[in-house]
């Protein structure tokens, strides 16, 4: 088992090979909802809020919840350990590109990949629907990472942190939204709400609200000097802050007064119970919802450089290769679907949308999701392989925006 060390045989000395295992983790189970979202026969946009749903569904929604905060924390940490050999000025240069980038991205392929309608989606009015999720999340706070990180790794950290605990007073007097088809809300919304923003053909669905996310990128980049610790003081802190988190959680939770928005209450059952509990608020991301999520991944973080190298080292492979990863799978699982349908004697037409627009009649059971999601994991790997081991060997700038 090799230890894991700061500078690593990738050849860029800011990737720690936990950080890239938590990362591949957290892309593989992402892959998991998006395979439910366009195979699941009777597929709801967010099963969660249905009261009776099943355990086993309700596990597989709820375990991806931890995909968004890891990708976002781990965004903002390794722009943090790219302090050790960029000024300010080169990471602020790098960091509002790349930024700017992701957005493009999110706006021209990310969302081509949902619909496969780049023309528009006639359920929608015929409109161009752009969703604004984690790329965006990721891309417009990197922007504000730009500016914000000649404050200090320091400084990132006390705001970022201020944002996470203190974001939730907004839910009592935010503007409600419609919707993320509505329109009449201002663009400025968008940081604390979901809602629908019109720019000429373009219907801008932003999915993910972004304040928190901003700070939850701060307070990331604020700590990658833990991460440039050895393992042997390292891994016990991220242990000692993981388990505090999750306490927290626990805690805020049961007394029920603050941290999110979505009270639970006691059902007719334990189980359902639980249900209730876990089922806190992602859009936007709840103190509780962030402590339940970053909690256990600081855990499973602490521990990742004792996991055997046959579960390490496919998941440090997904983990380098990120952004390719993700574009990658939307086009493979949308792609799969399309022909899926085909087989099942839809027309290929039926498909060049949405995933909650497909036709009844349409899908397969949760066994069959997981074996899809299998196929997906395998099938990407040998490119993921591939584009990993290029910036491996490479130093390219340009490689630097995969």
């Amino acid at each position: 088992m090799r230890p894991d060390n700061s500078v690593t045989a990738n050849g860029r000395g800011y990737r720690l090979p936990s950080i890239d295992m938590l990362r591949g983790l957290a892309i593989v189970i992402m892959a998991l909802d998006h395979v439910r979202d366009y195979f699941m026969a009777g597929g709801e946009v967010d099963p969660m809020a249905n009261p009776d749903i099943g355990a086993a569904l309700f596990l597989t929604r709820w375990i991806t919840h931890f995909c968004a905060p890891v990708f976002v924390f781990l965004a903002g940490t390794s722009a943090g350990l790219m302090t050790t050999r960029k000024s300010p000025s080169a990471l602020g240069a790098f960091l509002f590109t790349r930024g700017m980038w992701l957005i493009v991205v999110e706006w021209f392929v990310v969302a081509t990949a949902w619909s496969f309608a780049p023309w528009g989606i006639p359920q929608a009015g015929g409109l161009i629907v752009v969703p604004m999720q984690v790329i965006w999340a990721i891309g417009a706070s990197m922007i504000v990472l730009a500016g914000a990180q000649f404050l200090g790794q320091r400084a990132c950290l006390v705001i970022g942190g201020a944002i996470l605990v203190s974001h939730n007073l907004l839910d009592a007097f935010w503007p409600a939204t419609g919707g993320l088809f509505a329109t009449a809300s201002p663009a400025w919304t968008a940081l604390h709400a979901q809602t629908g923003v019109l720019l000429g053909p373009f219907h801008l669905a932003f999915v993910y609200p972004l304040l928190p996310w901003i700070g939850v990128m701060l307070a990331g980049f604020g700590t990658a000097r833990l991460f440039q610790e050895p393992a042997e003081r390292r891994d016990p802190r991220l242990l000692a802050w993981g388990l505090g988190a999750m306490a927290a959680c626990v805690v805020l939770r049961a007394a029920g007064v603050y941290g999110d928005p979505n009270p639970w209450r006691v059902q007719d059952g334990a189980i359902p119970t639980l249900i209730d509990s876990l089922n806190v608020t992602k859009y936007p991301p709840s103190l509780i919802f962030l402590l339940m999520t970053l909690g256990p991944a600081a855990v499973l973080c602490a521990y990742a450089g004792r996991l055997p190298d046959i579960v390490r080292q496919p998941l440090i492979v997904f983990g380098r290769a990120p952004f390719a990863f993700y574009v990658a799978h939307l086009y493979v699982i949308h792609a799969l679907a399309v022909g899926f349908g085909v087989l099942r004697g839809f027309d290929a037409r039926q498909f060049l949308t949405f995933s909650f627009f497909f036709p009844e009649g349409y899908g397969v059971g949760l066994p069959g999701v997981y074996l899809v999601w299998l196929l997906v994991i395998a099938t990407l790997y040998p490119f993921c392989k591939w584009v990993a081991a290029l910036k491996g060997r490479r130093q390219d700038r340009w490689l630097s925006y995969l």
